[in-house]
């Protein structure tokens, strides 16, 4: 007796939904995903129960032909993919050919659906018995409606498995979003027992794409949001993130698309948790809904069953151009004086405005600025220093032995001359100092009304983006080790060691092989000779083997540097001059990332006239 037997197709069919149906959410995201690629325009979701009695999902497709309905049901039976080539350069988002089947296996599923092109619509019925299909005339016009009923009616020991009607709802609830957000140009609808709950219209505007971001993230999101559009090397990054005083406590505000296919990437996380290390307070998450464009051909979207994760062909080069592109968008952000008429809305408004907060991106669009009222800051933070710090940073002890503190250099004019000049010129966006409260705080004044400042934090920032200037300015100095240091490591590492030495030196590190699992360090950087070298140069391997690059190193200096700035600010209960006030606010304007302190607390904050007469009840 033979042992080995071939599957009946139905088994097959069961084994193929654990990997494609874990429950109703991933039915609805199959076949809204199958409806996108039949280039519908409106999409239609019905539920009832948690979608575990009934899921519905209409469009307005191409359709489906009258021959080819049974074959849709079949596994491994598609009309997106015909070739090798086709399937290394996948330009859909669905391409295996297994969902309907599997759904099929596991549910009763009916499938009506029109061409345009027949006489009349045509509907084919399945059921996770025998799989065989059953074909009848229908009416429905052009497009496609597929209904599941009963899910895991047959699988019970699945069923059990599913959580309840509100948890599988809010389920279906997240997927429908992130499809919202990956195709503005469509409408979805959800309705949910028999009640409508979502219905976007199609969006083409930027105004209406960043209304319906503010629907689906909320409209704190868009309020705090920064608009980038980069492009280089054949990569687009575009989309909206959130300035870091906008955080989270958890990852659950994170939309990232590869080609208008929702992804979780562990390379597209480190990249972006790079571009916000130095501004995001710790423990904090960003938010952001990013867009990544790139050849279909330079990314493979085979790698697991729910096409969750993807594969980059030089992985080095988009980790790369996503950080850079994040870090400079991010360093754009800072303070921007509101145009008049927005000073004049902001003063006539009855609410406050939710876009008072005076920050913009360099690259912010039109539409962005016009809402914020603000206008890009292109002055670079070396352009002008009105601080004295130390110009050499040479050796270890000269960056643990805190400099005495940095004396604020008052500018070169009374406070009367700048209040004429104040008349005579555009007030800057951060206005001109009026008082200091507590030795904490200052007070400035505005063309749109009162500005609040944190000295310390904001001296600090300042300060800290000196010293990095200052630092990157200079070559790495080294320290020979007296007793160069041996380190055991896996061959791997070794290899990746071998092929990285120009990257070791660059950073100040003299490191060879002394045999095939192992290492020699001789030389170190003189900044971090009292560091753990041995963790600190199996953590660099493990982030170049990992992501192709390594930013461990500069963060060890960075916080050096940070600790120094902390240390080298002024500090609360010191009194200021207005000149030295508005000294600092003028360097605020000028220094990247100065709307947060070093430990990602906000520096700054704007009231508006409006908020200012809602305190007070005044026009009430």
């Amino acid at each position: 007796m033979s042992v080995i037997k071939k599957l009946s197709p139905r088994l097959a069919n069961q084994i193929a939904a654990g990997e494609v149906v874990e429950r109703p959410a991933s039915v609805i995201k199959e076949l809204l995903e199958n409806s996108i690629d039949a280039g519908a325009q409106q999409l239609d979701v019905e539920i009832e129960a948690g979608g575990v009695k009934l899921m519905r999902v209409r469009d307005n497709g191409c359709g489906i032909d009258k021959d080819d309905l049974p074959l849709a049901l079949n596994r491994h039976a598609t009309s997106k993919i015909y070739d090798l080539d086709d399937l290394e350069a996948v330009g859909t988002l669905g391409f295996r050919g297994e969902a309907l089947a599997s759904i099929s296996s596991v549910a009763r599923l009916k499938l009506t659906s029109n061409n345009g092109v027949q006489e009349s619509a045509w509907c084919a019925q399945a059921e996770g018995r025998d799989m065989e299909t059953s074909l009848s005339p229908a009416a429905h016009p052009q497009g496609t409606t597929v209904e599941v009923r009963d899910l895991f009616f047959n699988t019970p020991a699945r069923r059990k498995f599913l959580r309840t009607e509100k948890t599988e709802y809010n389920r279906i609830e997240d997927v429908l979003k992130r499809l919202a957000l990956s195709r503005f140009s469509l409408g979805f609808s959800l309705k949910n027992n028999g009640k409508v709950i979502y219905n976007w219209r199609p969006a083409q505007s930027q105004i209406e794409m960043e209304r319906r971001v503010a629907q689906i993230c909320g409209p704190a999101f868009m309020d705090s949001a920064v608009h980038i559009d980069m492009e280089r090397a054949g990569l687009r990054i575009w989309g909206w993130v959130a300035l870091p005083t906008f955080s989270r406590s958890q990852a659950d505000l994170q939309h990232f698309y590869v080609n208008g296919r929702a992804i979780k990437d562990r390379l597209v996380a480190h990249a972006i948790k790079q571009a916000y290390q130095d501004v995001l307070y710790h423990g904090r998450h960003p938010a952001y809904v990013l867009y990544l464009e790139l050849d279909p051909g330079n990314v493979d979207v085979n790698v697991h069953p729910t096409k969750h994760e993807v594969r980059f062909r030089d992985s080095r080069l988009v980790h790369d151009f996503l950080f850079s592109s994040l870090h400079k968008a991010l360093a754009d952000v800072r303070p921007s004086a509101p145009d008049q008429q927005h000073a004049r809305e902001l003063e006539m408004a009855s609410t406050p405005t939710s876009y008072s907060s005076g920050i913009t991106a360099q690259n912010a669009p039109a539409p962005v600025q016009s809402s914020l009222g603000l206008g890009a800051g292109n002055r670079s933070p070396s352009s002008a220093s009105h601080y004295s710090v130390n110009e050499q940073i040479t050796s270890y002890s000269s960056l643990v032995n805190t400099p005495e503190p940095m004396a604020i250099k008052p500018a070169a004019e009374s406070f009367a001359e700048l209040e004429q000049r104040s008349q005579a010129e555009e007030v800057p966006p951060l206005g001109y100092a009026i008082a200091q409260v507590k030795g904490v705080f200052i007070l400035a004044e505005n063309a749109a009304g009162l500005i609040v400042v944190d000295m310390h934090a904001a001296h600090e920032r300042i300060t800290y983006e000196r010293m990095k200037l200052q630092y990157a300015q200079q070559r790495i100095q080294s320290q020979p080790l007296l007793v160069p240091q041996s380190i055991a490591v896996s061959e791997k590492e070794a290899n990746c060691a071998d092929d990285n030495i120009s990257l070791f030196t660059s950073l100040g590190f003299s490191i060879e092989r002394a045999g095939p699992e192992s290492l020699l360090i001789r030389q170190v950087p003189v900044s971090l000779q009292r560091a753990d070298v041995e963790n600190l140069v199996r953590d660099v391997l493990s982030d170049l083997i990992e992501f192709g690059t390594s930013q461990r190193i500069q963060n060890n200096i960075n916080s050096i540097l940070s600790t120094m700035a902390c240390h080298g600010s002024v500090r609360a209960n010191r009194q200021l001059t207005l000149p030295e006030m508005n000294a600092l606010l003028r360097d605020m304007e000028e220094t990247e990332r100065s709307g947060q302190c070093n430990h990602g607390r906000p520096t700054w904050t704007q009231l508006s006239m409006s908020e200012l007469d809602k305190l007070f009840m005044r026009g009430q």
